[in-house]
């Protein structure tokens, strides 16, 4: 058995996440945290509202602290080696800092600042997202690249598991794929709602606000292989920031990066953090692997006891 971590990015908060984390872990999640964040990281989780947990600028930081807090509880309870690791989105970050490519306060900045850029960016311009339901690749980019000969800007942000991609623009974009979308092959369109056309050329501003802020970082090699959403490929600590700056602008290939994990013998996955959703594409995309969800603390006992130490 070959185990990797996965973490889950901005969509998964939600009201009352990390409740049994904040007395465990006031270390991670107390007052040092919210002097980086300038907010109560707990009073947002705990208390809401829904609509100020969803905004970019503040989704974003919850979900790492609360995912690595969770990671830094199951590695206390589990001898086994990992693998490998990956992360969806901002789930990148949590997973190398689960790795130790920078420590978790350092981390936790770089991620306040990110989350603020891309609400910054997202901002400037009505633009979204949309999911175009049983389109494979193929079609997705076929049906992007026939938009932008027509003058406009889609393109494919997510490609996250075998029929699930998701494409995004500004908001006329948005709206002439919903209208014809079916007429071009894809089965169902469904607008997500998130701010701004994340993992977009909408994005630029942000990338280089985060590219700032990631000049400012030392990075460490990695104690496991983290996968790159850009490169679908184990990072590498010289290529980190760069790799990370074009995260923002690129597409999330998260299906590829799961297929590669496969491929170099990783058959089980454990999604680590608020909800479930890289479990699912883990499931779709890595159909004979065994998958494991730790959403909170009291699924880890389980879920150690189901994997075994990897030799």
């Amino acid at each position: 058995m070959s185990v990797a971590v996965l973490f889950p990015g901005q969509g998964s908060q939600h009201v009352g996440m990390g409740a049994d984390l904040f007395e465990l872990r006031p270390d991670l999640l107390g007052d040092r945290a919210d002097d980086i964040l300038g907010w109560s990281l707990r009073r947002l989780c705990l208390d809401g509202p829904d609509e100020a947990l969803t905004r970019t600028e503040h989704a974003q930081a919850a979900l790492f602290a609360i995912s690595y807090a969770l990671w830094e509880e199951l590695r206390a309870g589990y001898e086994g080696r990992v693998a490998g690791g990956a992360g969806h989105s901002l789930g990148e970050y949590t997973a190398l800092a689960a790795a130790g490519a920078f420590v978790y306060e350092r981390a936790l900045a770089v991620v306040a600042r990110r989350g603020e850029a891309m609400a910054d960016a997202a901002g400037l311009e009505p633009s979204g997202m949309a999911a175009l339901i049983g389109a494979d690749v193929s079609l997705a980019d076929d049906v992007a690249s026939r938009r932008r000969a027509g003058g406009g800007r889609l393109q494919v942000a997510n490609i996250n598991a075998p029929g699930q991609v998701v494409v995004a623009g500004g908001d006329d974009d948005i709206e002439w794929v919903s209208e014809n979308g079916r007429e071009l092959g894809v089965r169902r369109v469904i607008r997500l709602n998130v701010a701004g056309a994340f993992h977009s050329s909408f994005m630029e501003p942000a990338a280089e606000e985060v590219g700032k802020a990631l000049a400012e970082v030392t990075f460490a090699e990695p104690t496991f292989p983290v996968w790159s959403n850009t490169t679908a490929r184990p990072h590498s600590v010289a290529s980190l920031p760069a790799t990370l700056r074009s995260q923002v602008v690129s597409t999330v290939r998260f299906e590829e990066s799961l297929q590669d994990m496969a491929a170099n013998g990783i058959d089980t996955f454990v999604h680590v953090g608020p909800g479930d959703v890289t479990a699912g594409m883990a499931k779709r995309t890595v159909g004979n692997a065994a998958v494991h969800v730790v959403s909170q603390v009291s699924d880890i006992p389980d879920v150690v006891a189901s994997l075994v130490t990897v030799t």
